[in-house]
């Protein structure tokens, strides 16, 4: 089944040269089947190159999926255009009375920056808390599980004392957990963070079911057991140059960075990296929408999600 979007979304024509298979607005309307409502809160600064990161993963399902983006913060943006963000996102005001079946909150560029300090940390607090009454299940990517942790378990912000840049081997903790059915015993995903999950803290200080982590990079894959938040502290939905584009912009500025490990090719930067956590990325947001989301939601949105 197609995954449903805006008729003008940059993403119809990137993803539809890639074959795969995305409806537009217009044709879906022909449709008599209810589509999945999944909502994405976009925090990343190259919004466009995000949503088709997101939407290229959410396409990969037999079920139809309706795709909104939200945006809290109206500050000018220095890597997306005015009109796309006028165009295609809706404000916080035009959907807190709705109910969605699914919510995606990415990650940002935030894991040096305090919480009480990010001009926008009220208005992620009300989303999170709001999400726990108004959707079946929140996905949260990378630094939004740093951000939800707090929100919904009062955690402090955990900081490593050197940034995580790479992909690492990470192992499944649950045999037979549907959100990593049909995983490989063994898998990697790519992570870029400063914020640190210890398997430890987050075993003691929450009532969180640990499904995957990593030797290296800590606690990977985190769900509540009643499916309604799902943690996810990498980024699987990194394409194969994302990890380079952000060392090479950190070495432009000046940053003095670390090499992303297990990435480039005999470890030189001017190598081109290969993809090797697709299938994994694919899978997990498979298995969210099936498992976690179309198998528990309410066929009627008007009623709240329980």
């Amino acid at each position: 089944m197609p995954i449903k979007i805006p008729d003008l979304l940059p993403a119809v024509d990137v993803l539809g040269a890639e074959n795969i298979f995305v409806m537009t607005e217009t044709r879906a309307t022909h449709q008599h089947v209810r589509p999945l409502k999944v909502m994405i809160l976009n925090l990343m600064p190259k919004k466009i190159e995000t949503e088709n990161q997101l939407i290229r993963l959410l396409s990969n399902t037999p079920l139809q999926v309706d795709v909104e983006l939200l945006r809290i913060d109206n500050h000018e943006s220095k890597n997306t255009p005015r009109q796309h963000l006028d165009s295609f996102y809706r404000d916080f005001e035009d959907v807190q009375d709705k109910n969605y079946d699914g919510l995606i909150i990415t990650g940002a560029p935030l894991g040096l920056v305090d919480f009480e300090d990010i001009h926008y940390w009220d208005q992620i607090q009300e989303v999170i808390k709001w999400s726990q009454q108004h959707v079946t299940s929140t996905l949260f990517l990378c630094w939004a599980a740093q951000a939800a942790l707090k929100v919904l378990y009062d955690l402090p912000k955990q900081t490593r004392s050197e940034k995580l840049s790479g992909v690492y081997q990470h192992n499944i903790l649950s045999a037979h957990e549907p959100l990593t059915r049909g995983f490989d015993d063994q898998f990697v995903a790519p992570h870029s963070r400063n914020a640190d999950f210890p398997v430890n803290f987050i075993a003691n200080h929450t009532d969180l079911n640990l499904l995957a982590s990593s030797d290296k990079a800590g606690a990977y894959l985190m769900a509540s057991s009643c499916r309604r938040q799902v943690y996810v502290t990498g980024h699987p939905e990194y394409e194969a140059e994302t990890l380079a584009q952000e060392y090479w912009r950190d070495i432009d500025a000046g940053i003095d960075t670390i090499i992303p490990v297990n990435y480039f090719p005999e470890n030189l930067p001017d190598n081109k990296p290969a993809n090797t956590w697709r299938s994994h990325g694919n899978l997990l947001f498979s298995n969210w929408l099936n498992y976690y989301v179309y198998q528990l939601t309410p066929y009627d949105l008007s009623v709240n999600p329980e």
